[in-house]
């Protein structure tokens, strides 16, 4: 049987429109876009230690260079270079022998200068009583006593000169004037060192106990410390192979200018070493606690660099992924401190990153607790 021909394409059109009905509402465009699990985290305003930072370098709290002062030959070197020695333990013994005898010349200069100022004495004396009975003039009589005066002068140059060939003969032995470490030995036995030049450098000592660092801050830095009182600052200072010091320090000076060339500002800590851990000339990290401060935190994972300078991806109120730039500062253990470009009680996505982009749609589970797995990152895999 055969159907007309305008009835039968009639039928054929319905049926390709039921067909079609059919397969739209029994499965779902394949372009569509899924939306993305992440793990949020709303960020809120908290309280965060201002922790200052600068590389500083160790010094002894007193460095004394030890020279000689008498020019003569080294006969002995009297301790362990690198040693600790106690203030007036001997370091070297210089020549004596010139010494001695220059103290013996004197000492007999004054002994003759003595004896010319005894008879000079008894002379003016003698003259002064015949001057009173009119037995000689006047005019002798005065110089007997000026002679007397001169002679009295030289003994008391004799006296000095007496002094100070004891003194030079006490310099032969050079003993430390501090307590302290000692350095390496400039000169050897036999050599010859010259008093008040270059040649007459022997050690150095430095004092470790307490021992001193000395940094540099920026002047936002300084004003933050100034800010927190310099008095209440601790001092902490981590050593090069990353370990703190156990022993906490305090500031002991702080500059009052500002280095034109660098824009800092010098400052020095002092801190106990009984046990000489640390060395004079060592580089270290110095912390210091400026306050508190009242700040916005995220991971620094979710901390991204892209070409107009760094972001991070919010959640919008349509549930979409947003860009925001923003202005990071300081570290504060595992996240950057934000400055700019985040508001309290935004919503910031820390998983998924690569996936996302600006308007898609995101399913966000707020961060767990530490040691969980981020549901969002379970889902991903």
């Amino acid at each position: 049987m055969f159907l007309p021909r305008a009835p039968f394409i009639r039928a054929v059109l319905l049926f390709s429109s039921v067909l079609g009905l059919t397969a739209c509402g029994g499965k779902a465009d394949p372009n569509a876009e899924k939306p993305v699990p992440v793990t949020t985290r709303t960020v809120a305003v908290s309280t965060a230690p201002i922790v200052l930072e600068a590389v500083g370098r160790t010094e002894g709290s007193k460095e004394v260079e030890i020279r000689a002062r008498v020019s003569g030959i080294v006969q002995k070197r009297l301790y362990n270079e690198g040693s600790f020695v106690r203030a007036g333990a001997p370091l070297f013994q210089i020549e004596r022998a010139p010494f001695e005898i220059a103290l013996a010349q004197a000492k007999a200069a004054h002994d003759q200068a003595e004896a010319t100022n005894d008879q000079a004495r008894r002379e003016a004396d003698r003259l002064a009583g015949l001057l009173a009975s009119a037995a000689v003039s006047k005019r002798l009589a005065e110089e007997a006593a000026t002679a007397y005066r001169s002679a009295t002068a030289q003994l008391a140059s004799a006296r000095a000169a007496v002094h100070e060939a004891e003194l030079n003969l006490s310099y032969t032995s050079v003993v430390a004037p501090i307590a302290g470490v000692t350095g390496r030995a400039v000169h050897s036995e036999g050599s010859l060192v010259t008093a008040n030049t270059d040649s007459s450098l022997l050690t150095t000592i430095s004092q470790t106990h307490p021992i001193w660092v000395r940094f540099a801050l920026s002047e936002a830095e300084h004003d933050s410390l100034r800010r927190a009182g310099d008095e209440k600052s601790v001092v902490e200072l981590v050593l090069a192979n990353g370990q703190t010091y156990g022993e906490h320090g305090q500031l002991n000076f702080a500059g009052s200018t500002v280095d034109q060339t660098l824009g800092t500002v010098q400052l020095r800590a002092e801190f106990p070493n009984p046990k000489l851990e640390i060395l004079p000339g060592q580089f270290a990290t110095v912390r210091l606690d400026a306050g508190t401060q009242q700040v916005l935190a995220v991971p620094q994972t979710a901390v991204l660099q892209g070409n107009q300078g760094r972001f991070v991806w919010t959640v919008g109120g349509d549930g979409k992924a947003m860009q925001r730039p923003v202005e990071v500062g300081d570290w504060l253990g595992q996240d950057w401190i934000i400055r700019k470009g985040l508001n309290d009680g935004d919503t910031v996505i820390l998983d998924n990153l690569m996936k996302l982009n600006p308007g898609v749609a995101v399913v966000s589970q707020a961060q767990p607790a530490d040691g969980a797995e981020p549901a969002a990152a379970a889902a991903a895999n």
